[in-house]
């Protein structure tokens, strides 16, 4: 089995209150990546210009992610997004935006690409999205990521491309917006009247919830002290739920198949969060990510009912 993510490979500039780094490795494909890696084999699809030097490759190749997909475009610059945040980590203010090579992206997936199991479409124009599905194999899940700026400019090929996909991955905030719904339980029940089988709202500091048509599940922020930079937690997230989910696809009804790969993204993203950019996730081990989802599991169980106290 293998996962294919197709989005932004890209460098970023980022301040918090905690520092500053200029020109990091990141993009929504890098940062999906270097989580989903941990789960499965994943092949990359996006664009980078000369600037993209062998050490960025390296990093974008952890743990074995292939990049035969990423396209070079001789001449060009790669994306670039510079930003701030204050104290208030759940938002930003965005400084810079060069689109370099993506401005022109035209996805191009090779024969392996089109023929993965699973398939992330991370955050690009919604007729693009289309145009990927429609070049793959009949992937057996599908998950989707997307913004506000498509809500607001290209709703109708976006609600399109839902139509078509196993799971909805957007902020609380988002999820209202392209719903045209006041709660997060009325807008994902609209979403899931379109398709998908399950709906992710993503949370920030307070967690994320997942709404299928068997019920609600919300799971909060694995409690940190120290958090130095959000950028691409979302994409992390999305990387760890789909990664896990990808060798469990005969499980994809079961309740508590998903509510594990939610897990999976909540603690990945935790460590995302604890570095700038992706040096925490680059280096993470496979037994520090076991035992943050294990303290997270003893942190959300309520132990027996007070009925089966009673009983026992």
């Amino acid at each position: 089995m293998a996962i294919t993510v197709v989005g932004s490979i890209a460098f970023d500039t980022v301040a918090t209150p905690f520092g500053k780094r200029e020109r990091m490795v990141g993009g929504a494909a890098t940062h999906f990546a270097l989580a989903a890696s941990f789960f499965d084999e994943v092949r990359v699809v996006g664009p980078v210009g000369d600037d993209f030097d062998e050490a960025a490759f390296a990093l974008l190749s952890t743990r074995e992610t292939n990049t035969d997909d990423v396209e070079r475009v001789a001449g060009g610059t790669s994306f670039f997004w510079a930003g701030e945040y204050g104290w208030d980590l759940n938002s930003r203010e965005t400084l810079d935006t060069q689109l370099g090579v993506f401005e022109t992206f035209q996805p191009k997936l090779s024969a392996a690409s089109r023929q993965a199991d699973v398939l992330f479409l991370a955050n690009i124009q919604p007729s693009l999205q289309r145009d990927v599905l429609e070049q793959c194999e009949q992937p057996r899940f599908v998950a989707l990521d997307s913004m506000n700026l498509w809500i607001d400019v290209a709703r109708d090929d976006l609600v399109d491309v839902i139509s078509r996909v196993d799971c909805l991955i957007l902020n609380d905030a988002e999820l209202r917006q392209l719903t045209g719904k006041p709660s997060l339980v009325a807008a994902a029940r609209e979403a899931l009247s379109w398709g998908p089988s399950s709906i992710v709202a993503k949370q920030g500091e307070y967690g994320a919830a997942l709404l299928t048509a068997g019920g609600f599940f919300a799971l909060p922020a694995y409690p940190l002290e120290t958090v130095v930079d959000p950028t691409g937690a979302g994409d992390t997230f999305a990387g760890g739920f789909v990664g896990y989910l990808s060798h469990r696809l005969d499980q994809l009804d079961d309740e508590m198949t998903l509510r594990r790969a939610m897990a999976y993204g909540t603690a990945l993203a935790s460590f995302n969060v604890e570095e700038f950019g992706t040096d925490r996730v680059a280096r993470v081990g496979a037994g520090e990510l076991h035992e943050r989802v294990a303290g997270l599991q003893q942190m959300t169980s309520l132990g027996p009912t007070r009925e089966q106290e009673i009983q026992s």
